[in-house]
């Protein structure tokens, strides 16, 4: 009886020992779990994916904004665009191309003293046919004052007037006997025109359109008591300050 007491002992103490030993690991794994942090715990990166970086590099310094444009100063301006005709001379001559360079002074923002030279190519084609129409080549000169309203630092519009003289570079009658004689000669214009300007990110540059009309007195019929030597000009431009 007492073996059989005593081997009941041992076997209950064997269970238990087997018993302690099987739910060791698990203890331990679930303290490792415990140990281990959560991917809720852990905190948010910058992209919020996965753990903070933290940059070694100097932040990039701001980018300077573009200077402005000068608005005082020599001021160069060429266009190019089409200069046609209003008066009787238009039945002689169609619109022709038009070339216009001016050389002015800013002394203000919006006040420009300038000089302009300009020429244009045309022909009598309207009055006379293929056979015996002639080129007329056409130039002037003169000077005036440009009033300029800034809109924005990049934006502005001008209103100019200037006053000069033009003549057609043609030989001695060629425009006499269609009524034209005044025209072989310098004689005095007058005129105004009205322009838009954008300013580029160079300093210097500007882009724009203008146009306007004239008295070009010396292109007006001299056999017809009501004309006069009226013209139009549009171009686009360019000018550049110093």
């Amino acid at each position: 009886m007492r073996r059989a007491f005593a081997a009941l002992a041992v076997a209950s103490s064997a269970l238990a020992c087997a018993t302690a030993s099987a739910d060791l690991p698990a203890a331990s794994a679930s303290a490792s779990v415990s140990a281990t942090p959560t991917a809720a715990a852990l905190p948010p990166t910058d992209d919020g994916l996965g753990p903070p970086t933290t940059s070694i590099l100097p932040d990039a310094p701001a980018e300077a904004p573009p200077p402005l444009p000068r608005k005082k100063g020599l001021v160069l301006e060429n266009a190019l665009g089409a200069l046609g005709y209003g008066g009787q001379f238009r039945h002689v001559a169609p619109p022709g191309v038009w070339l216009h360079a001016q050389l002015g002074w800013e002394f203000l923002r919006w006040l420009m003293l300038f000089g302009e030279g300009e020429m244009t190519y045309t022909d009598t084609s309207e009055a006379q046919d293929e056979t015996k129409a002639h080129a007329v080549p056409i130039f002037g000169f003169g000077g005036g004052l440009r009033f300029t309203l800034h809109f924005t630092e990049r934006v502005a519009a001008f209103i100019q007037g200037q006053v000069g003289a033009m003549r057609a570079d043609v030989p001695t009658n060629e425009l006499t006997v269609l009524g034209f004689r005044n025209a072989e000669s310098l004689n005095v214009y007058f005129g105004g025109r009205l322009g838009l300007e954008y300013y580029q990110v160079d300093r210097h540059l500007a882009i724009g359109i203008m146009g306007g009309p004239r008295d070009a007195q010396g292109f007006a019929k001299l056999t017809t008591t009501s004309d006069a030597g009226l013209m139009w000009d549009a171009a686009a431009t360019i000018r550049y300050t110093f």
